[in-house]
């Protein structure tokens, strides 16, 4: 399908598509009688005037071009317009054109003129429209009612005629209606401040009446409702009254949203309009009726937990938003295919064919991208896949090894305490130096600020120290990536330093493979905490861990931790409603095959979950171990202390004068996946 430029949305749909393909019915009646306003509940949206140029009334041969602007992303509408029809189908429409595009031009140069009111009383001000159901509804409901009630197990390639099927019923419980009709504002203004008019709102009355035949999208027939209601006071209603009969009064429904203060019934139709707009602004894939899926609700109820993750911060806020930049970017440049395709009448040229096939490929990825959200969705829990392609440099030629000290200036003081044969190189960069490391290189960091997006690439052996207060040598992480710290090095250190994520989705720290020490150093978490991915080691002294999403330190089965002498608090700031996130804390352990973890003298404490769970996926021996854990926790008696570290010793889990204390859930836990 098609994407459509539509109004912002209300806070629960992320995208702005529409239904546009193949297989949607259409909705259309003749203008009926005005409805009485009658007393509408709650308070008015407020409207105010703005400074704009007007559009001039294209009359019908303007018509075909102002729908075109509508069908385009906000993005791409100055696109649109440059690039014209180059392909009309004859003489006098390309003259037609020709004048359009002058007209256009004279009007880009005249300056923002205040909307003329000609002696028109103000819009008033809209009355509310109704709040969507769907807002509160938990993720488990909003599957039961995309999944079992309107596609009632469906095909892909069905999907559009459930839908349709699903509003045409609705539709049927009125048929007229008052609604408030949401549109872009170029179809209005040709210049205007787009800060100030994110969207042009009319008060209309809506007619519907179903008809048998497809149509590319849903339409609808509108008229002015009295009294005459806009979010833009000073806009005129001449104005209003030309862009309609331009339109023949029939504008896509999904733009009209209905008004609060009618009977029961329109609630029914704004809550189906809602599920329609979410359905194809957010779950819907143009490719979904050209793959075969077998089990197309399932595919469904993975994008309903995908969208539920962004919502409730479980995908954090920056990665979250990244995504719905790939979806409306897709949306974008399929459109911009269709456009350019549309305007090659003859045999496309060789250069025709191979612009054609730039944007084809570049759609394709686009696609793969989002394909790989849907089927990994990024959870808390780390990533799903090796970040570093990087090789290992290994050590260099000639067998030395360089101290590297990052600082805008070095002093002698500064390497006073280093041996008088150590070779030094000075960076005023740390992703400099990081780039310069061979496999047993020091990396000497005086204090400042720094980022490195090196630190993502960490392959080979090499020590990272701070040289003051580990509080002045901060390290921020970039936001536009996905990843702040990993290593997949033998043998990789960090020691003295203040790790502060901003916006990467990944772990704080990712240990893909090898062993890696942090010393002292102090991690501010955004996203997620520590992972230790399958195979891995890690080893923790004298740390903090605050902040992070999920656990503070998070074990992938079959990884090693040693965690002595840390804090470990304030971790899973999650908001979610999903129990099983919730329980996350302090350290979190996935078994099967059990990791091992030795603590000692840690500090686990002021956390959303518990300090420390055991996520365990075998049912029978939860039920053990949860029965022989929780008679350890209740009694001081020593035979049941000693099934508590037998449990213990089967997780391959040493807990030596640890203080977990003051945790949400509890202090330890073995939980089920």
């Amino acid at each position: 399908m098609a994407s459509a430029a539509r109004p912002p949305e209300p806070e629960e749909s992320v995208g702005t598509g529409r239904p546009g393909r193949r297989g949607a019915q259409g909705l259309s009646a003749p203008p009926g009688d005005s409805l009485a306003v009658g007393t509408l509940r709650g308070a008015a949206a407020p409207a105010r005037s703005v400074v704009a140029s007007p559009r001039p009334g294209k009359g019908k041969a303007g018509r075909e071009a102002a729908r075109r602007r509508l069908q385009l992303p906000p993005a791409s509408q100055a696109e649109g317009r440059a690039a014209g029809a180059a392909g009309a189908a004859g003489a006098a429409a390309a003259e037609e054109e020709e004048e359009e595009q002058a007209a256009e031009a004279a009007e880009a140069e005249e300056p923002l003129l205040s909307v003329p009111q000609e002696e028109e009383e103000e819009a008033q001000p809209l009355p509310p429209v109704c709040v969507s159901p769907m807002r509160g509804m938990w993720r488990d409901e909003k599957v039961v009612l995309y999944c079992d009630q309107v596609l009632q197990g469906c095909k892909a390639e069905d999907a559009d005629e459930a839908m349709s099927k699903y509003l045409s019923e609705k539709l049927k419980l009125k048929d007229r209606w008052l609604g408030v009709w949401k549109t872009n504002p170029e179809l209005f203004f040709v210049k205007y401040e787009e800060a100030s008019i994110p969207f042009v709102a009319i008060l209309v009355e809506v007619t519907c009446k179903p008809r048998q035949s497809s149509s590319s999208c849903f339409k609808v027939s509108v008229s002015l409702a009295e009294p005459f209601s806009s979010n833009i006071a000073n806009i005129p209603r001449g104005l209003v009254n030309e862009i309609l009969e331009e339109l023949e009064h029939s504008v896509p429904l999904l733009e009209v949203y209905p008004v609060e203060g009618q009977d029961s019934d329109i609630h029914d139709i704004a809550l189906a309009l809602e599920v329609v707009r979410f359905f194809y602004d957010f779950l819907w894939r143009d490719w979904d009726d050209e793959e075969s899926c077998e089990n197309y609700t399932a595919l469904i109820e993975e994008r309903i937990n995908l969208w539920c993750d962004i919502q409730d911060g479980t995908i954090p806020g920056p990665i979250a938003q990244r995504f719905k930049k790939t979806l409306e970017k897709y949306k974008k440049k399929r459109v911009e295919l269709i456009e350019y395709q549309s305007n090659i009448t003859e045999d496309p040229s060789a250069a025709e064919a191979v612009e054609c096939w730039k944007k084809y490929y570049e759609i394709v990825m686009l696609c793969g991208l989002l394909k790989m959200w849907e089927d990994l969705r990024l959870r808390v829990h780390g990533p799903f896949f090796p970040r570093i392609l990087r090789r290992r440099k290994g050590k260099r030629d000639f067998g030395k090894t360089i101290t590297h000290i990052v600082a805008k200036v070095m002093t002698t003081d500064m390497v006073k305490d280093l041996s008088s044969d150590t070779l030094l190189q000075q960076h005023d960069d740390l992703d400099l130096a990081l780039d310069s490391c061979y496999s047993g290189d020091t990396v000497v960091i005086f204090p400042g600020e720094y980022q490195a997006v090196n630190l993502a690439l960490l392959t080979d052996d090499i020590i990272i120290k701070g040289v003051g207060k580990r509080e002045e040598i901060m390290i921020t992480s970039e936001p536009s990536h996905d990843s702040f710290v990993v290593s997949k090095a033998d043998n990789v250190k960090l020691m003295h330093l203040s790790l502060i994520q901003q916006g990467t989705v990944d772990g704080i720290v990712v240990v893909e493979s090898g062993h890696m020490t942090l010393e002292n150093c102090i991690l501010k978490c955004e996203g997620t905490g520590v992972c230790v991915l399958t195979g891995a080691a890690l080893t923790i002294t004298d740390s903090e861990i605050t902040g992070a999403q999920g656990a503070g330190v998070e074990l992938y089965p079959g990884s090693i931790a040693v965690l002595e002498r840390n804090e470990i608090h304030h971790c899973n700031n999650l908001r979610t409603s999903d129990n099983s996130k919730s329980t996350l804390g302090g350290v979190n352990m996935k078994v099967l095959p059990a990791p091992k973890l030795k603590m000692t003298n840690n500090h686990i404490y002021n956390n959303n979950g518990y300090g420390v769970s055991i996520l365990q996926p075998t049912e029978q021996f939860f039920i053990v171990a949860e029965e022989a854990l929780n008679k350890g926790a209740a009694s001081g008696d020593k035979k049941e202390d000693s099934m508590l570290s037998r449990v213990m010793q089967n997780l391959n889990l040493e807990m030596n004068n640890n203080k977990i204390e003051a945790n949400l859930k509890g202090d330890i836990r073995i939980i089920t996946s």
